[in-house]
């Protein structure tokens, strides 16, 4: 059985957790003690020497990076899913990769870094927080007004991997509100089978 450590408010855990469950594939969830500093532990260093998390185990292989997870899900665990998780053709794939590489920029600078000093008050310059979301927000906006998903007309490891603090923006005071396409994007993810939520903080104003 593969076994996910993770933070419950982590948006890079919920990645994996989600992927995890839209391939319904059986899987322990472990709680990281990420306030008392267990992921700085010589036996969680020793799965990930960044001290980061979420960590994947499957057997003796710990994958670490949230979206390295993904792919390495995709490519060993999705064979036989009637989604086509991590397209071959050259094409769509350059097109998930972009946007991995916005889950891994944008995004992290953008919302998930606004959300970080609501949720956290970590220190955190908001104002340019905000304005990267917002800029990202209307990138997404324009191109999923003519497809469904981020890759394309189905859903890959693209959506999976920029859904969750696309979501939780409002939680950073980023609202939603202004892009109808981004908001109807998020409701095809949230109706995919085997979908499930990342935790709410208690915090955030904006809708």
């Amino acid at each position: 059985m593969l076994k996910l450590y993770r933070f419950a408010l982590s948006g890079h855990c919920h990645r994996a957790e989600l992927f995890i469950s839209l391939l319904q594939l059986p899987c322990e969830l472990i709680d990281v003690d990420f306030a008392g500093g267990q992921h700085k532990r010589p036996e969680f260093l020793a799965m990930n020497a960044f001290g980061q998390i979420p960590v994947l185990v499957d057997g003796d292989i710990a994958i670490a990076d949230s979206n390295a997870i993904l792919v390495y899900l995709a490519s060993k665990h999705a064979q036989g899913q009637q989604v086509d998780w991590l397209p071959s053709d050259a094409l769509r794939q350059a097109k998930v990769q972009r946007w991995l590489s916005v889950a891994a920029g944008q995004i992290i600078y953008g919302p998930a870094r606004a959300r970080l000093k609501t949720v956290f008050d970590a220190p955190i310059n908001v104002e340019e927080a905000v304005r990267i979301s917002n800029e990202l927000l209307a990138v997404m906006e324009k191109e999923l007004g003519n497809t469904l998903f981020l890759a394309g007309q189905t859903p890959t490891i693209a959506d999976v991997s920029a859904y969750s603090y696309i979501a939780h923006a409002p939680e950073g005071n980023v609202s939603l509100q202004p892009f109808p396409h981004v908001r109807a994007w998020l409701a095809r993810i949230e109706a995919l089978p085997g979908f499930v939520p990342m935790q709410k903080s208690a915090v955030g104003l904006a809708a």
